[in-house]
């Protein structure tokens, strides 16, 4: 299963051949772990890797529901679909974007940040469509009171708890990803930024069992970047396309005040009034003052730092009109001057 044309052979074990063929590599790892569910002795240690584990069977109205928590345990099961989203991400990049890049001829610049959207698009919108059906099935959007009531929400339901853990492995596949892509060095930086902010919200949120509440903010956040990300494609096919920047200008803007708005509701004034406070690490209990006023002043940092890039963003693109009209300008004055200039002027100036 090759994912992309190859040119030119490698050695073995070289950067180069590492790079061209690590959705192989890993591929081959994915195969050898599913087949070990094919045999006896090895298929409890290949369902570990497969299967999210630590399920509990309770009774409700609705009569027995299995139920999950988070365990040491969920790092295999990470880690194979660490590997799943690498294989995706190389299918993305070789049968969609790179096709698309060979038609419209991008600097090597803009052909990175075409690559980063496009993958990044089709990561938004699963997640966002993901999230938006698991907030629609859990009840959590019809009864927002349910985001902080009966804390710890210390069961998941395996929708939500499968939804965390590939959370995680998409944004860790994100780190090597980095290295085989040759993303330039300054874009490095900026990239590491972003991809270590998900991976601490995400974390906090499922082993501080705020699972609900972070439900809701990754569903807001994903649908923002996804406007986002849509509006730079259009932008890199036609620098025309500037409209659609204003539209997620607006939601970026109500995503924050959102995003805010909530955090107090439900980490300042709904978890400081459960009946449950204080540190139990067994009940997975953190309802303390000292960890709500962590959350609020990270989350708080988060957005105010988003807000500030977006400001600079803002305003960038404003200059870059004025910049282009005063040239315009410019240049229109020298053609007046050289136009209305003396013939002996004009022989003088001539080479």
């Amino acid at each position: 299963m090759a994912f992309r044309r190859r040119n030119k052979s490698y050695p073995f074990f070289s950067q180069e051949f590492l790079i061209q063929n690590h959705a192989d590599i890993v591929f081959g790892l994915v195969i050898f772990i599913l087949i070990g569910l094919m045999f006896e002795a090895t298929a409890k240690t290949a369902i570990l890797f497969i299967q999210p584990q630590y399920n509990v069977t309770t009774l409700s109205s609705e009569g027995e529901v299995t139920l999950y928590h988070y365990g040491w345990k969920d790092c295999a099961t990470i880690l194979f679909y660490f590997f799943i989203a690498i294989i995706l991400h190389a299918v993305v990049q070789e049968y969609l974007l790179d096709k698309v890049n060979r038609r419209l001829h991008l600097s090597k610049s803009k052909n990175t940040k075409f690559n980063e959207s496009g993958q990044l698009c089709v990561f938004h919108l699963v997640s966002s469509v993901w999230s938006f059906y698991i907030l629609i099935t859990e009840g959590y959007l019809l009864h927002p009171s349910t985001l902080w009531e009966n804390y710890p929400h210390v069961h998941l339901r395996f929708q939500v708890k499968f939804f965390y853990l590939t959370q995680l492995a998409y944004w860790l596949h994100a780190l090597p990803e980095l290295y085989f892509q040759k993303v330039r060095k300054e874009e490095i930086s900026r990239q590491l930024q972003y991809i270590c902010l998900y991976l601490l919200h995400i974390s906090a949120a499922y082993l501080l069992n705020l699972s609900r509440v972070g439900l809701v903010l990754l569903f807001l956040q994903y649908v923002s970047e996804l406007g986002f990300h849509i509006a730079r494609l259009l932008y890199f096919t036609d620098e025309n396309h500037q409209k659609m920047f204003d539209l997620w200008a607006v939601s970026f803007v109500f995503t924050r005040m959102s995003t805010l708005t909530l955090m107090f509701l439900a980490v300042g004034f709904g978890l400081a009034r459960s009946e449950y406070q204080g540190l139990d690490l067994e009940m997975g209990n953190f309802n303390t003052v000292l960890i709500r006023m962590t959350v609020l002043l990270l989350v708080c940092l988060t957005q105010s730092w988003l807000l500030w890039k977006f400001i600079r963003f803002q305003l960038r693109r404003w200059r870059e009109p004025l910049k282009r009209d005063s040239l315009g300008h410019h240049e229109n004055g020298v053609l007046k001057a050289e136009n209305g200039a003396s013939p002996r002027t004009k022989k003088l100036k001539s080479p």
